[in-house]
């Protein structure tokens, strides 16, 4: 989708929980907060999640829309809100502790070159949090995108895994309202 489509489909009405999601909440509760990005952050959920537990988070998402319903709770002003593309948006290297990519399905080349700018931005032992549809999801789970081409799997993940440390790199599952949903999971830091 492109962002004047998210534009609309966040106009028309809040797309996602305002909770963190589970899984997200759970592995981040024990690290210790840093400088942090969260990329393709939509309405903000992980950013101010983040914010809220001592991170200083910065959201890069291409839809000023989504941004905005973030910063409308963002009263503090804990976050900073980026409009950009996150395929072409970039940080210096060597400076965040938290790279986050909840939910962001591109086809390839593009999503294994941003995961690979991704790391390149962490400080060594800084950590990267991949999280997102399996391709098995379309057969044996409930929601997501139905495109096989930007799904995520385990397999797809490998050639970036390479590059750190990996705590877990597996299939997740995931309880919805609507039934079982299948993800991916890449939890893993930048080599010290």
């Amino acid at each position: 989708m492109r962002a004047g489509e998210w534009d609309q489909r966040y106009a028309e009405s809040r797309q996602w929980s305002a909770e963190p999601n589970r899984l997200v909440a759970e592995l981040l509760a024990d690290v210790s907060p840093g400088d942090a990005v969260d990329l393709a952050a939509g309405e903000g959920r992980h950013a101010l999640w983040l914010a809220g537990q001592g991170w200083r988070v910065t959201a890069v998402d291409f839809s000023d829309v989504g941004l905005a319903r973030g910063r409308e709770q963002d009263s503090a002003g804990s976050v900073a809100w980026v409009t950009a593309d996150v395929t072409t948006w970039s940080t210096g290297p060597d400076s965040l502790d938290l790279v986050l990519l909840a939910y962001l399905h591109l086809p390839e080349p593009e999503f294994s070159a941003l995961l690979r700018r991704a790391v390149g931005w962490l400080r060594p032992g800084g950590r990267l949090l991949v999280l997102g549809h399996d391709a098995a999801n379309i057969e044996h789970g409930v929601g997501g995108p139905q495109e096989p081409a930007i799904l995520h799997s385990v397999d797809r993940l490998a050639g970036v895994a390479a590059l750190l440390d990996v705590d877990r790199l597996e299939q997740v599952r995931r309880e919805t309202p609507a039934g079982t949903a299948l993800d991916t999971l890449l939890w893993g830091r930048r080599p010290a």
